[in-house]
């Protein structure tokens, strides 16, 4: 670690550096104001069922899954976008501030991205646990369709349309964006996570064949697509065998997974084509100009462009980084946090 490092690292430490969190379904990215992402780990936590201690966070406690003895439970705190086990939530963000802060007492600023649909008592419940594992208080929300759209670098805060569509593991989020407001929105609980057990009920149902949660997202990454590749790819799946209750191989091809995969994909595109069906047209013709912004892990599913194109009619881009986005997006309202603030809500009139 250089010297300018270490001081920097003291520094935060001992002031609590500003940090944007985004706490998705599948993976908890963590962005340091000056620094940029630190920390991108699966949101996972593994306890020990006897006495409700973490034994894990994040890339270890994901290695567990499928995999742990009976005492032994790996939890995912968030599920849809939303916080599921409370406790759990505050236990994986407490572990987050304090791989990026040694200092015990560190309180930093903290932003956090949320879902476009969550509920008041669901954004309260984010902004508790995050208060709660050491954040100073307000802790900030930024929603997730807006932090997507200020890292994909579009332009929010001009009288312009700007649609992003954010797929990620537990919600796809598509929303206009104009004058750094959001126009019109659509949060639907699809995403991912619906990729992959659409493809673990699809090989219980046509082969027989038992998979994990793990084997069935390499599968997605492997074999998914969108719309119908030129030509088909074949992979081998391995699983346990329903009847002999055995270890089985079989060769899965890629227009089956399509199949699969056909009706959460669907439903991507339809809550797309709501949000265009609500917008002004004014927007709706600067959107035609500019195109339809893709985020997200679920941006990377093959073909996902060409079908949202062919669907609505739209140019259709795939952001640039569009894994990191969210988190990016958000630290960006922490770097430039007076140009930005307004994008931001919190538990406190003074934001």
């Amino acid at each position: 670690m250089s010297l300018t490092h270490r001081a920097r690292a003291t520094f935060n430490s001992l002031v609590g550096g500003d940090m944007a969190v985004d706490l998705g379904t599948a993976n908890t990215l963590v962005y340091v104001r000056g620094e940029g992402i630190v920390i991108n780990e699966p949101s996972v936590v593994a306890v020990n069922v006897r006495d409700g201690r973490p034994v894990a966070v994040g890339l270890e406690a994901k290695r567990m899954l499928g995999r742990t003895p009976a005492h032994i439970k790996a939890v995912r705190p968030l599920k849809d976008g939303v916080i599921d086990d409370f406790e759990m939530c505050e236990t994986m963000l407490r572990y987050f501030i304090q791989q990026v802060h040694q200092q015990r007492f560190a309180r930093p600023r903290m932003v956090i991205c949320v879902p476009a649909g969550v509920t008041p008592v669901e954004q309260r419940a984010v902004q508790d646990a995050a208060e709660n594992a050491g954040a100073r208080k307000p802790a900030y929300i930024i929603e997730e369709p807006m932090a997507a759209a200020i890292g994909a670098g579009l332009p929010v805060q001009e009288p312009s349309g700007n649609m992003i569509v954010d797929i990620g593991g537990g919600t796809t989020e598509v929303a206009v964006i104009s004058l750094g407001g959001v126009v019109t929105k659509q949060s639907v609980r699809v995403g991912g996570d619906e990729l992959d057990e659409s493809i673990v009920q699809f090989l219980k149902k046509e082969y027989s064949l038992a998979i994990g949660e793990r084997t069935a997202e390499e599968v997605k990454i492997v074999l998914g697509s969108a719309w119908p590749l030129e030509q088909e790819m074949y992979a081998e799946v391995r699983g346990r065998d329903l009847v002999t209750g055995l270890p089985q191989t079989v060769v899965i091809a890629t227009d089956e997974i399509r199949e699969a995969i056909e009706e959460p994909v669907s439903a991507i595109v339809d809550a797309v084509k709501t949000t265009l069906d609500r917008t002004p047209p004014e927007l709706a013709a600067d959107i035609m100009e500019r195109g339809v912004v893709l985020a997200g892990g679920g941006a990377l599913l093959t073909g996902i462009d060409v079908r949202i194109h062919h669907e609505t009619g739209m140019p259709v881009l795939v952001a640039p980084d569009p894994l990191h986005c969210v988190a990016i997006g958000s630290g960006q309202s922490l770097e430039e946090f007076d140009a930005l603030k307004g994008v931001l809500f919190s538990s406190s009139p003074s934001v």
